[in-house]
């Protein structure tokens, strides 16, 4: 199943980002760390999107336009919190700046969300979305 290679996908994305995370945010600025870590942020942003629309395709629901809506969606299909939904949308707008360079990118923001939020709300969404695929399947 497309979804459960999906979740994999994300998991070993966390797992190889957990092995280079640095401690602190000196270390995150060393260039290659940075680089490195911004990248891992971008993959695993992007599986989850794609793992949000292949829920939907699933689901049998109407696909969105925006990527941010899939999370929307899931959210008022109670698959997820509105919490997490909006948790969500906002990696999202963070992976946008960091990959097509809008404006300046916050060092501290991004050590932040890589360090303290990332691993905890992506888990919490392949929960949120293997619990719902346990009960349908």
């Amino acid at each position: 199943m497309r979804i459960n290679d999906k979740i994999r996908e994300i998991e070993k994305y966390l797992k190889e980002l957990n092995e280079i995370k640095p401690e602190t945010l000196s270390e995150y600025k060393e260039l290659k760390t940075k680089a490195a870590c911004e990248r891992y942020f971008e993959k695993i942003i992007e599986a989850v999107i794609d793992l949000a629309f292949l829920t939907i395709k699933e689901l049998g629901l109407k696909i969105p336009e925006e990527d941010k809506k899939a999370f929307d969606i899931l959210a008022e299909r109670s698959i997820i919190s509105k919490e997490l939904s909006q948790k969500l949308k906002e990696a999202k707008g963070m992976r946008n700046i960091i990959s097509h360079e809008y404006g300046i990118i916050e060092d501290k923001v991004v050590f932040e969300s890589i360090t303290e939020q990332l691993e905890e709300d992506v888990s919490e969404f392949l929960e949120s979305i293997e619990t719902h695929i346990k009960k349908t399947a």
